[in-house]
């Protein structure tokens, strides 16, 4: 048995935006999520649901699912894959974005719903252990939250380092299954929860037709390139940087010691010559030849 990588955009999306996957979804949310307790999620509209063409041109890094909550609140989920430039300010355009476009022109402000904007990261993005960080607007000093109609949360899957055996809780099943899935021959029997059951059989190769295989090892293909390319980038940054700051320190190096013999030569001309004699003779500075004059007077 074989299962998607679902760390890739395109499993993803199959997996959490298809028009079978509502459960899942809200099974999904309801984990990493975390709503208060007695305001669990139990509905939801998926926007724009799962459709292969919509995949096959592969110009991006990341696709999203959206998601309406029967309250009105909108959730982005978004599985990014490779850090590229301008992700993070994506994230927040995004979010901002779809505040701001919720009203018609002369609509009351009181009328637009909180977003929340769901991303997972196939690579560590902020400083520290924590795998999930979270984002709202705060008064700066004193911390005072200004309103909650935008959260940002991330998770950064290469921090979360549980096995089977330590998968406590339902947001800790999912973590490991979109982590693993993709290296998984079997369904683990720790991860027995409903949702997650029939997120593995979406997820089964199986059940997929020539078509979405054929798109997957595309996908495959398309990330491990861009990979290899931002691997190569950052071996020739190494590789340059190392080779300027050898530069700089031989550079450095030599004008140190030319500067320490300058110094030698301008101590033994003191008693003989004024600074700017000496400045002439050595090609110091009238303030270093001064420095010095003081330093044997004293």
């Amino acid at each position: 048995m074989r299962f998607l990588d679902v760390k890739t955009d395109y499993a993803f999306k199959k997996v959490f935006g298809s028009t079978e996957s509502k459960p899942i979804l809200i099974s999904f949310l309801n984990a990493l999520i975390g709503f208060p307790e007695g305001r669990e999620l139990t509905d939801l509209m998926i926007v724009d649901p799962y459709q292969i063409p919509m995949l096959q041109g592969m110009k991006d890094t990341y696709v999203d699912v959206k998601a309406t909550l029967a309250d009105g609140r909108e959730v982005i989920i978004e599985m990014q894959v490779l850090n590229v430039k301008g992700f993070e300010q994506r994230i927040l355009y995004n979010a901002a974005k779809s505040y701001s476009k919720q009203l018609r022109e002369g609509e009351d402000y009181t009328l637009l719903n909180p977003v929340i904007a769901l991303t997972l990261t196939d690579f560590t993005l902020f400083d520290g252990e924590d795998v999930c960080s979270r984002f709202l607007l705060l008064e700066k000093e004193r911390f005072i939250q200004y309103r909650d109609d935008i959260e940002l949360i991330f998770f950064e899957l290469p921090k979360f380092n549980k096995d089977e055996a330590q998968l406590a809780t339902i947001q800790d099943k999912w973590l490991f299954f979109i982590k693993n899935a993709g290296r998984l021959n079997i369904v683990p029997k720790v991860l027995d929860e409903a949702p997650i059951q029939e997120a593995f059989v979406i997820a089964n190769t199986a059940a997929l037709s020539p078509e979405e295989l054929e798109q997957q090892e595309r996908r495959h293909d398309f990330i491990r390139l861009q990979r290899g390319v931002q691997e190569k980038a950052f071996e020739d940054g190494q590789a340059s940087g190392e080779a300027r700051g050898e530069v700089r320190g031989e550079r450095r190096g030599r004008a140190e010691g030319e500067h320490a013999k300058a110094l030698a030569v301008a101590r033994n001309l003191l008693p003989m010559l004024d600074d700017a004699a000496i400045a002439a003779a050595t090609g110091l500075d009238l303030e270093s030849v001064a420095r010095l004059r003081r330093g044997m007077d004293d």
